[in-house]
């Protein structure tokens, strides 16, 4: 018996990623110019820019754990076959695919552009109201064991008992960033996110937020120095500062400092950050600031950026880095980010039809 079966046919038409599609796919069309000088016309056919991209936002979207597991399912999931605009007869790429095209996609800064353009759909549809934001970061475990935290002048030594998880005793060693470093990935730092927390190899992440509807304008990662939250927030607002006239920008109480509050006044965005009486010298906010509705709302809506960290770690499966340095990291953030994007538009646009 011949059967004629088409993907389309079996996705249902509310399916929520039919509007996740139409506003991915309207982004990688303005990339075309950017994909058509990454790869050659000569030699043998490549695997579509556009589809590994699209494989990023799925697995994202489906929790998937690893790009080997993505390609495994690929061969049977009728869904995603159609997101990714494929036959049911056309054999599933390998793996392997990811690992090669990766250094291209850094090179020509592709996930930053992605994020980027997806963001400017949101601005042009109206669902961003360049006014009000929230910084906020989190930290990102990184991929690597703290068994690989080993002093930077150690060379040699016995070998291990058990050279895939062997025995190290760190018993009364004090173990620093300035004196340690990773010998999976020496640019991950050790950190943790407060008093009482376990220190843990990581990068830190940042996101600046919307405040109107919760979607993420820039999201970037950096090292994990206990610095970075406030001056990767300084940069970030300075790059959108351009387009405002003067905004607001919320925030918890580690952005409480007078370097971080003057240096947002010297560049046009009023800090709504909470106070932290605290800290040496005292708050840097006072009653010009606070006494103002604003601030109280700016306070309110700020915890909603505790909402994308926790769908990024949790669905996207973004809590620990899948892959070694800064960079690559970065690159699975911006994907990470505009996931959480799209996902949030589509709902957006659904109830504004």
């Amino acid at each position: 018996m011949l059967c004629l079966l088409s993907p389309e046919d079996r996705v249902p038409a509310n399916h929520p990623l039919r509007a996740i599609k139409r506003i991915a796919e309207t982004a990688l069309d303005e990339m075309s110019p950017l994909f058509d000088e990454m790869y050659s016309s000569m030699g043998r056919p490549s695997i579509p820019p556009e589809q590994l991209l699209k494989a990023q936002l799925l697995i994202a979207f489906y929790t998937i754990r690893s790009e080997r597991l993505f390609c495994e399912q690929l061969d049977y999931n009728m869904l995603f076959r159609w997101f990714l605009n494929m036959s049911m007869v056309e054999s599933s790429f390998d793996h392997s695919t990811f690992s090669f095209n990766r250094a291209r996609l850094i090179e020509h800064d592709v996930a930053r552009q992605f994020f980027g353009r997806v963001v400017a759909q949101a601005r042009s549809s109206g669902l961003l109201s360049d006014e009000h934001f929230t910084v906020d970061g989190t930290l990102i475990d990184a991929w690597a064991s703290m068994k690989s935290f080993k002093k930077k002048d150690t060379k040699g030594g016995e070998p291990p008992d058990d050279p895939g998880n062997p025995t190290v005793n760190f018993r009364g060693e004090k173990r620093r960033n300035d004196t340690h470093a990773s010998t999976t990935d020496p640019e991950a730092r050790l950190a943790r996110k407060g008093d009482g927390q376990p220190s843990r190899l990581s990068y830190s992440q940042h996101a600046l937020m919307d405040n109107r509807n919760g979607l993420l304008v820039d999201v970037r990662i950096a090292e994990a120095n206990g610095f970075a939250e406030r001056d990767v927030a300084l940069g970030m607002l300075a790059t959108e500062t351009a387009r405002w006239r003067r905004r607001t920008v919320g925030g918890d109480k580690g952005y409480d400092r007078r370097n971080f509050v003057e240096r947002c006044r010297e560049i046009g965005v009023t800090p709504h950050v909470a106070q932290n009486v605290n800290v040496s010298g005292g708050s840097a906010i006072d009653a010009r600031t606070t006494t103002w509705s604003g601030y109280a709302i700016s306070q309110r809506i700020r915890k909603r950026v505790e909402e994308i960290f926790g769908w990024m770690k949790t669905v996207g499966n973004f809590r620990k880095s899948r892959y070694r340095g800064l960079v690559r990291t970065e690159l699975a953030s911006y994907f990470v980010g505009a996931a959480y994007n799209l996902l949030r538009m589509a709902r957006l646009t659904a109830e504004v039809a």
